[in-house]
């Protein structure tokens, strides 16, 4: 009997030695397990954000702004995003042109349009009605990334894309989710893709639908993407905060350059008809 008192009092103390020792940042917080319910969400049919690019010659600054630079943007890119002469509007569209040409150090010119702090967004139906440029080594994208990276850098807050092409892949469109869990730099991201056989000579409407239970990506109305929020927390699901729009042309990188760059190719355009952002109706 004495023995099994001595024993009991060692793990009491034990057990308020460790809880007394303890900072509570350093208790793990329970993670949710249950993914949520799928309310079968539908969206506004009037858009709360758009731009059809039917005024001026440049995109509206009310609505866009520019990342500029040529850092190679974590994908060793070759071009340097500016901030003039590679967006333009004409005839009712924009057109987002890679360059040939030295710049700042750099042997190509492009641009990167962002909405960040003019069009940020929780959830909503996202489409853009866009041609996608031809030719080896060009990388457009119709995206998204965290405007406060509320859970850090990337990728842990996440990225949504919309829309990506490789050149040296000609018609293969893919859409893909990035976060913690799953991403390129670990090769575990979720993607899927779709030929569309005159992607790069006829417009196609591409269009992400986002709500609390999944992301899903559709071209001409028809689904081929779904990433389904599996109740595991952020690093696999951190898309309950606002993420804004980009529309870019890369040159070479990581995956746009895997085969190369042809220089007979430039100038390289994405023509893009209008962006439009439907608002989720709550439940």
């Amino acid at each position: 009997m004495f023995k099994i008192i001595k024993m009991y009092s060692i793990i009491l103390i034990m057990w308020t030695a460790l809880f007394s020792c303890t900072d509570k940042k350093d208790i793990p917080t329970v993670v949710p397990t249950t993914p949520p319910i799928d309310k079968n969400w539908t969206f506004e049919t009037t858009p709360m954000w758009e731009d059809n690019f039917s005024t001026g010659s440049a995109p509206d600054l009310a609505k866009w702004s520019y990342d500029i630079g040529g850092s190679g943007w974590g994908n060793n890119e070759l071009q340097y995003y500016t901030n003039a002469g590679n967006a333009t509007i004409a005839g009712g569209e924009l057109a987002i042109t890679a360059k040939k040409e030295n710049f700042s150090g750099r042997e190509y010119t492009s641009a990167r349009m962002v909405t960040k702090g003019k069009g940020d967004f929780l959830y909503g139906k996202f489409e853009v009605r866009a041609k996608l440029p031809k030719g080896r080594g060009t990388w457009p994208a119709i995206w998204m990334l965290s405007t406060d990276q509320d859970y850090g850098t990337w990728p842990a807050s996440g990225e949504i894309d919309i829309m990506e092409h490789v050149g040296y892949d000609p018609n293969n469109v893919h859409s893909t989710i990035h976060t913690s869990a799953y991403n390129g730099m670990r090769n575990t991201q979720k993607s899927a893709n779709k030929i569309i056989a005159d992607a790069t000579d006829a417009y196609h409407v591409y269009t992400t639908e986002w709500t609390p239970y999944s992301i899903r990506s559709y071209i001409d109305g028809v689904k081929y993407f779904e990433f389904v929020n599996e109740g595991k927390g952020y690093t696999v699901w951190p898309f309950d905060k606002k993420q804004h729009l980009l529309l870019n042309i890369a040159v070479g990188g990581n995956w746009g350059g895997v085969q190369g760059v042809d220089n007979t190719i430039f100038p390289a355009t994405m023509q893009v008809d209008y962006v439009r952002v439907y608002r989720m109706i709550p439940q």
